[in-house]
């Protein structure tokens, strides 16, 4: 089940959840949920199983609807806990602080951010479903486009004198992954024949680019230079770059039918709701990091949803290193 993130509200709905229970009659108990087990009794009250499963989602220890073993050390601390927040709320009662403004307040404040995100979750439970995952998932694959991928792997050196020595013993017939290892300065794909696996053209530095724009499987390229010296390459391979699985894509589409639900819903709330702001709005300054609550979805026209950009490759030297893709 999909939920929408409200950690922030946790702590406040255990205290609201705690102040109520201290109001019942112990003969109206009955468990909360299907299957639920009393754990502990507090005054002759039930703490049951969801109680602390509760707690232990509002502090992130587990995720909503993740199973929490009654007999495990994590479900023990947390009961302790919450134990002891069933106990201070019944002395707030008694010193009847649930009767002080600020604390109705709070408690107000609590219930409306708990309904509020209850809505949010049916709403997006319905619509964030398998079909509407799958339907994205391929509209974006018709959209995306592939690019090819080229293995290659690389021999760095500081001359264009060394480098051409180098590339006449490779014509020679010289192992390229014995001259990688003993002659590289590339400190990343040297102990590993010089491979820099496979990479797009794009992610490479301009001269690696453009020297490979062309280049064919089999072939020695170079030597040219670089910012870290001179480099000779060799093209092992070239292949069409795969598409990202549906599984690899499933938590950004998620998170972006998500986004668009609680934007959608929101409009329509405030559409037909009449609402006056009554302080002026403070005027944006150049450069200053976006809030992100107004920071914008994650845009997935055009690509496919959950494939990242892939930096260019980092050594020790300017010239790449080994890129991500194997």
């Amino acid at each position: 089940m999909i939920k929408f993130p409200h950690s922030r509200i946790w702590a406040l709905l255990a205290v609201t959840v705690v102040v109520a229970a201290c109001g019942q009659n112990q003969s109206a108990e009955k468990p909360p949920e299907p299957g639920d087990t009393a754990v502990a009794r507090v005054n002759g009250h039930a703490v049951w199983a969801s109680d602390v499963k509760r707690e232990a989602v509002a502090q992130g220890l587990i995720s909503e609807g993740e199973p929490l073993d009654i007999s495990s050390d994590l479900f023990r601390q947390r009961l302790d806990e919450v134990v002891d927040q069933k106990l201070l709320a019944a002395e707030a009662l008694k010193r009847k602080l649930d009767k002080d403004p600020v604390a109705q307040r709070r408690l107000a404040a609590a219930r409306e951010r708990i309904l509020g995100d209850m809505l949010v979750e049916s709403v997006v439970e319905k619509a964030v479903n398998e079909d509407a995952i799958r339907r994205l998932y391929a509209e974006q694959q018709k959209l995306s486009k592939r690019s090819e991928e080229i293995r290659a792997r690389q021999i760095l050196v500081a001359s264009q004198a060394e480098a051409e020595s180098i590339k006449k013993l490779l014509a020679t017939g010289a192992s390229f992954d014995a001259l990688a290892m003993e002659r590289s300065t590339d400190q990343a794909t040297r102990f590993n024949g010089g491979d820099l696996g496979y990479f797009t053209v794009d992610v490479m530095p301009e001269a690696y680019a453009g020297a490979l724009k062309t280049a064919q499987k089999g072939q020695l390229v170079g030597p040219f230079a670089t910012e870290g010296g001179w480099a000779i390459l060799r093209v092992e391979d070239k292949r069409m770059e795969e598409p990202i699985t549906l599984e690899a894509a499933r938590p950004q589409i998620v998170r972006f039918l998500t986004y668009d639900q609680v934007r959608d819903l929101l409009e329509k709330l405030r559409g037909g709701a009449k609402v006056d702001m009554l302080t002026s709005k403070t005027q944006d300054l150049p450069g200053e990091p976006e809030e992100p609550a107004s920071a914008p979805p994650v845009e997935l026209q055009g690509s496919a949803p959950a494939a990242a950009p892939q930096p260019a490759p980092a050594t020790a030297n300017p010239a790449p290193g080994a890129p991500a893709k194997k």
